[in-house]
């Protein structure tokens, strides 16, 4: 009851805390995040007998990036965390007053280009809150809160199809719901934790499809994986990969085969009717060399926070090269003792506690491998594939902290089905001593007890 109480106040508190802010502002930020969350914690309800476990931490986790996005808004903190939101905010409002009539042209739809790169989906979601409900930043940034928030509750169902353990699921959840990084990157005006959510809706629509044909669940990953497209583009063809080679190795026995192929077949035409590969075409054109991707890794190092400056990834040697100290940037960075900023110096205590979890992700990693593999097939996959990805197109410490949490979202995953196993791993032995050991003083105690002697008066037979 204590947590519940706790919970309710802190919710209450922050209600207060968005009526605060200027008048419609809070007020339609409040309304947006009731409905949105009202109806995902319904949906959420209707696909898991843990109803209370799913609505708290889908809870816990909109409090703390409503709270944390609140703070941001009020202190003006949306440049020091990041900064990418105010031209969203501008490309939404200036595409929202097109379609209002406000204003009779709009450079930004005009000068449109898939070559640009430009994460143009959020622009247009920012368009469409703000045609709703106006131009609104308070209440667009709560929306991706409560995105961010619905990201926990999805996990869970991930998780208990990885492995099949309702422990493991909560771990998982939770882990989601109260980590600093996936907080600060879905409690903002970002595409980061828009991104997250769509990756893990569309890992669990696979798993699910893996099992039996469901036309919601094709319709959910073709959206969720034209959602990605339009927000970052090489993460779908990381993705796409995952999901094909998933559906590929299935392809063995006819029943299998027929439901694989189809849902294939089904997958691709509609992401075809969206103009997929029309858009993917160009933007791999225009992005998909090397020396692409030592222009944007040369950008990156310009900063403080760059890292590798001597290394050329144009060549196939030079991006050979850069992958490994790539990865351990990307995995374990920044490092406390190379803290160049107030921004790094913060996220101490949170690298230091993300690398006491490292050995939890191996144990759930080989624990995948040799029980789970044909579930978590598609999640290592993709999580190899972005992992390599980044290490050669990273080059700046802030960039790969921020974008790492695209992998951990699934790595954590592994670390609570590590720690999981490692518990029950000593519970295992420890039940095992205390059976030896009742064993031993069972042994002990009958050789101790003295044997009745035979009595001289018992009768006996002729």
């Amino acid at each position: 009851m204590l947590h519940k109480f706790l919970l309710i106040s802190c919710i209450l508190v922050i209600t207060m805390g968005m009526i605060v802010v200027p008048f419609p502002y809070g007020v339609t930020a409040i309304a947006v995040v009731f409905f949105f969350s009202a109806g995902l914690i319904l949906t959420f309800r209707k696909y898991t007998d843990e109803k209370e476990f799913i609505t708290t931490v889908f809870l816990v986790a909109l409090a703390l990036r409503i709270g944390f996005g609140l703070l941001v808004y009020l202190f003006e903190l949306n440049t020091f965390f990041g900064g990418d939101d105010v031209a969203y905010d501008r490309n939404g409002a200036e595409i929202a007053n097109f379609w209002n009539g406000v204003i009779a042209t709009s450079p930004v739809i005009e000068n449109f280009n898939p070559r640009s790169g430009a994460a143009w989906g959020m622009d247009y979601i920012v368009a469409v809150i703000y045609y709703v409900f106006g131009r609104n930043f308070f209440a667009a940034q709560s929306f991706f809160g409560v995105i961010g928030a619905a990201t926990s509750p999805l996990v869970f169902f991930l998780s208990r199809r990885l492995f099949n353990n309702l422990k493991v699921a909560k771990l998982s959840a939770i882990f989601i719901a109260v980590y600093p990084s996936f907080i600060i990157w879905s409690g903002q005006l970002l595409k980061d934790g828009l991104i997250i959510c769509l990756l893990v809706l569309a890992m669990t629509m696979v798993l699910e499809l893996q099992k039996k044909i469901s036309y919601a669940a094709i319709a959910a990953l073709v959206i969720s994986m034209f959602g990605i497209l339009t927000l970052r583009f090489y993460i779908f063809y990381i993705l796409a990969v995952a999901v094909a080679s998933t559906f590929a190795l299935g392809l063995s026995g006819t029943k299998t085969f027929f439901r694989n192929a189809v849902v294939l077949v089904l997958i691709g035409l509609a992401l075809g009717y969206l103009g997929v590969a029309r858009t993917a075409s160009v933007e791999l054109e225009a992005f998909g060399s090397l020396d692409r991707v030592q222009i944007s890794r040369r950008a990156l190092r310009t900063a403080n926070s760059g890292y590798e400056d001597d290394i050329d990834v144009s060549t196939g040697e030079g991006a050979l090269s850069a992958i490994p100290m790539g990865i351990v940037y990307l995995m374990l960075a920044p490092f406390p003792w190379q803290a160049a900023n107030v921004r790094q110096a913060i996220t101490i205590p949170e690298v230091l506690t993300w690398w006491a979890l490292i050995p939890f992700m191996f144990i759930g990693l080989y624990y995948a491998i040799r029980y789970r593999l044909r579930n978590a097939f598609p999640v290592l996959m993709f999580s190899l594939l972005l992992t390599l990805g980044y290490a050669l197109f990273q080059g700046n410490v802030g960039t790969a902290y921020r974008q790492r949490t695209q992998i951990q979202v699934f790595l954590f995953t592994l670390i609570s089905a590590g720690w999981v196993v490692y518990q029950e791993s000593r519970e295992n032995k420890r039940l095992m001593r205390q059976a030896t050991q009742q064993k031993l003083d069972a042994r002990i105690r009958e050789q101790l007890t003295p044997r009745k002697a035979p009595s001289d008066l018992t009768p006996h037979k002729a």
